[in-house]
């Protein structure tokens, strides 16, 4: 079995891979805090709670934009399962996923593992959004290149941002309003954000399009996701388990596929 593990700023999110199947997928929250080995218990609980054994783990694959946790993680896999992670970096999927920006070895490994799980489950060229704390748009070009894109602030911190510097505006829950114009304070905040939040990638797609000069699929993931694309014009397919997918890919690739 293969561990595939995603660190982000919010959560840690992980998953089991046996063969082709993904068993499960949980959740941690991501604290600098804790320590390795306060992690190691806890992903052994995750993995006890879905009947997995340790010794059937036979290969981790993580990704990490937080450097602290990315040590914190490794050895507490390193300790669980006695086996070395693959970290996700350009180096590592060079060969499966071409990366044709300006400094290559400082992309993002989550945009990295998730352009590998667009071109791993779908066709290119295409359009990878990762909507997190921050919402990103990364093309994967004609030729299956990681070829830029773009970086927005998330839909959750525009709105921390925005309820917490106005006075008379107060936090609402993300949920769509029935009509744009909304009639109340939290109808304008719900309609602002989240359909705002869609018409931006609309815009951004139609944009990256343009420039590109050819159509791309779009395919969208992370924890906002859901909620925003079904309020898109264009189609976007939705994925909530394509970084997973992604690392599974470039796991494969770098080592080879195995009997996991």
């Amino acid at each position: 079995m293969l561990l595939a593990l995603d660190v982000g700023n919010t959560n840690i999110t992980l998953g089991v891979f046996r063969g082709t199947d993904l068993l499960f997928v949980s959740r941690m929250a991501s604290d600098t805090s804790r320590m390795e080995d306060q992690y190691a218990i806890e992903m052994q609980e995750i993995l006890h709670l879905y009947g997995v054994r340790r010794e059937e783990i036979q290969g981790a694959v993580l990704s990490s934009v937080v450097p602290k946790l990315t040590e914190y993680i490794s050895h507490a896999v390193e300790k669980l399962f006695s086996v070395h992670p693959l970290l996700v970096q350009y180096e590592t999927v060079k060969e499966f996923l071409p990366v044709a920006l300006d400094r290559p070895e400082t992309v993002g490994p989550d945009l990295l593992a998730g352009c590998a799980g667009a071109k791993a489950r779908y066709s290119w060229p295409c359009i990878v959004i990762d909507m997190g704390t921050a919402t990103t748009l990364v093309v994967v070009d004609r030729e299956g290149a990681m070829l830029g894109g773009c970086i927005v602030p998330g839909v959750g911190v525009s709105l921390d941002a925005l309820t917490s510097r106005a006075a008379l505006l107060s936090s609402v829950s993300l949920e769509a309003p029935s009509r744009v114009v909304g009639r109340n304070t939290a109808e304008c905040l719900q309609s602002g954000v989240l359909l705002g939040a869609a018409a931006m990638l609309d815009g951004l797609c139609d944009r990256v399009e343009e420039e590109l000069g050819y159509s791309c699929r779009v395919i969208a993931t992370g924890g906002l996701a859901g909620l925003v694309v079904e309020h898109c014009r264009r189609p976007v397919e939705y994925s909530d388990t394509l970084l997973l997918d992604g690392l599974k890919a470039i796991y494969e690739s770098s080592l080879g596929e195995r009997n996991l």
